[in-house]
């Protein structure tokens, strides 16, 4: 290369640099009122909207040009967890969770770097961390807070409000760092890490005050857990709402006679919707743990386990509660996202969980409206009228004893979040059919003891799934009719897009990416990545253009490692490769 050329090609390397780094700086600040109503092109939400639909409105990508989408960048990620990453977007730039509390700001144009918030993790620290697996929470040794870890671990969704981006942390720490620089600017430890406690979800903002529902609750200890409310502007915590009924207060005799240390369980790890007209945040809560009644020596509801919340975003108040399984016993997850729907002159709260039935209820009052049931479990009915289960026989776990479950522990339906479509009315839900043999077993009571099984497992396919471990479904909301179906080979494994072009995403294990036409399920578009397409696929404008955004990479729980290897060895994918994929139409 000739002098002249190496030097223009340094002038325009820095020209770039210096445009990003004037884009960042020029930051337009996220509002209430954008956050309740985002400008069509930003995906400001982890679901974009505060209703929690997956829909972006734009129509430049549609059934008739889908066809002709092409890559046009990609970026690697952190390889240290699982890949679960829900972006977002303002005004162009993408913001991207990684594992390891890591995340990036790039333009959503042409995928540069703009900037880097890296959590510093020192060698001593690292080793702690290490340590602290298995260990007892009996008496651990004091921790100052210079101490704290940022140690490796699933990083789901962000928040975005003011000029701020904010995440919740493996190591239990939320966290505010600058949107135009990457900068930390604040750092709050919530709860004690070596209990077990982490955050696997990210907050929602809500007039100010940030919402983060905590993980890792399995353990026993002398405390359950929360969902808290923090302030934007300094992280100082405002209200703390258990998520276990304590002895003594209401709800509390629904555990039995189980000490505070005994009740675990009731996971807050996905994040929650807010309704303005409401002024309520919807938030779900995990099963009871151990998982098996027996196991756990618990005979009531156990509240507030597998429930949805409705809270008050400005005291944490519970204001009304609906739990779907009460003393659930199989592993029946319900904690996931809550989608809020106007149908018939009635504010609807729709949710799916691990056991394949779409719950209506009121969200204003949490009133039971209906309960459509896939057809797909084996283990418990519903009542049409109130929504009461009633397990079938033979299908309550005791300790030893092997059962015939369908799903299995991994469930029908988990973290993959279903979309909806005000187009056709109709979610699109992201679904695995498997099957296990499952035989409970005991576990130690002590303190620092617990866990979520133990279950010895046996995967296979499920009698209807002919072969075929996914299932991409269409259901409409407002009769429950099954629209379409699209079956895979490997599970159902992005969570579900939707659009006012009329087209919906989604992709599969076997590392496919998926356009279906959204009324007939007709595949109008696939491509194939590098790993399998997981996490949570967005849509939106960058200088005017519309783009399409698939995450890909590894882990994400059983659906990505146990089942696949277990029911189809044959098909292979990388274990390594969490990267980020966008394309859009070709340039005319």
């Amino acid at each position: 290369m000739s002098f002249n050329r190496f030097v223009g090609f340094c002038l325009a390397v820095l020209t770039i640099s210096l445009n990003l780094a004037v884009r960042a700086e020029s930051f337009n600040p996220v509002t209430e009122q954008m956050l309740r109503d985002p400008p069509p092109g930003d995906w400001l939400n982890w679901r974009r909207t505060d209703n929690a639909w997956g829909y972006s409105p734009l129509t430049q990508i549609t059934r008739d040009n889908v066809g002709q989408l092409q890559l046009v960048w990609s970026w690697a990620m952190e390889e240290t967890a699982a890949q679960e990453a829900a972006p977002l977007v303002h005004d162009g730039i993408v913001y991207l969770p990684n594992a390891q509390g890591v995340i990036q700001a790039l333009d959503g144009a042409s995928g540069d770097l703009i900037w880097e918030y890296r959590p510093k993790l020192t060698p001593a620290a690292g080793e702690r961390a290490l340590e602290k697996v298995g260990q007892s929470a009996g008496s651990p040794p004091p921790r100052s807070r210079s101490d704290a870890v940022s140690g490796p671990g699933v990083q789901k969704n962000i928040a975005v409000f003011g000029d701020r981006i904010f995440a919740a942390t493996g190591d239990a720490h939320i966290k505010a760092i600058d949107a135009r620089n990457g900068e930390l600017i604040w750092d709050v430890e919530v709860a004690d890490s070596r209990l077990g406690y982490r955050y696997t979800a990210g907050p929602i903002v809500v007039k100010g005050i940030l919402i983060t529902g905590i993980s890792g609750c399995s353990r026993y200890k002398d405390d359950v857990c929360f969902i808290t409310g923090h302030d934007a502007d300094t992280g100082k915590e405002l209200w703390r709402t258990s998520t276990v009924a304590r002895p003594g207060e209401p709800g509390g005799d629904t555990w039995g006679e189980l000490p505070l240390r005994f009740r675990a369980g009731s996971d807050a790890w996905i994040a929650g919707s807010y309704d303005a007209d409401t002024g309520l945040v919807y938030w779900g809560t995990a099963q009871a743990k151990p998982w098996a009644s027996a196991v756990r020596g618990s005979q009531g509801d156990a509240l507030y386990t597998n429930s949805t919340l409705a809270l008050d975003p400005q005291t944490g108040e519970i204001v009304w509660f609906y739990q779907h399984l009460p003393g659930e016993t199989h592993d029946m997850d319900e904690v996931f996202e809550n989608i809020l729907i106007d149908l018939d002159g009635r504010k609807s709260l729709f949710k799916m969980g691990k056991i394949g039935i779409l719950w209506q209820l009121d969200r204003v009052t949490g009133e039971f409206i209906k309960a459509t049931d896939l057809g797909y479990q084996n283990l418990l009915t519903v009542d049409a009228n109130d929504g009461r289960i009633t397990y079938n026989e033979g299908m309550v776990p005791e300790i030893g004893v092997q059962i015939d479950m369908c799903p299995s522990t991994s469930g029908m339906k988990s973290w993959r979040a279903m979309a909806y479509s005000p187009r056709t009315r109709a979610v699109y839900i992201p679904l695995t059919l498997n099957c296990e043999l499952a035989t409970f077993g005991p576990v130690e009571r002590i303190l620092g003891g617990g866990g979520a099984g133990p279950v010895r497992r046996k995967n296979h396919f499920h009698p209807r799934s002919e072969g075929m471990l996914g299932e991409f479904l269409a259901m409409s909301v407002e009769t429950g009719e099954i629209l379409w179906r699209h079956r895979t080979v490997t599970p159902s494994n992005t969570a579900a897009l939707t659009t006012a072009g009329g087209v919906v995403f989604g992709g599969d294990w076997d590392r496919h990416v998926f356009a279906f036409d959204e009324s007939t399920g007709e595949v109008l578009w696939q491509t194939r990545l590098t790993t399998s397409a997981q996490g949570f696929p967005i849509s939106y404008l960058a200088d005017g253009k519309q783009y399409i955004a698939v995450p890909a990479g590894v882990g994400g729980a059983s659906w990505s490692t146990s089942v696949p290897r277990d029911l189809v060895p044959d098909i292979k994918r990388p274990n390594h490769g969490n990267s980020f994929y966008v394309f859009a139409l070709p340039e005319k």
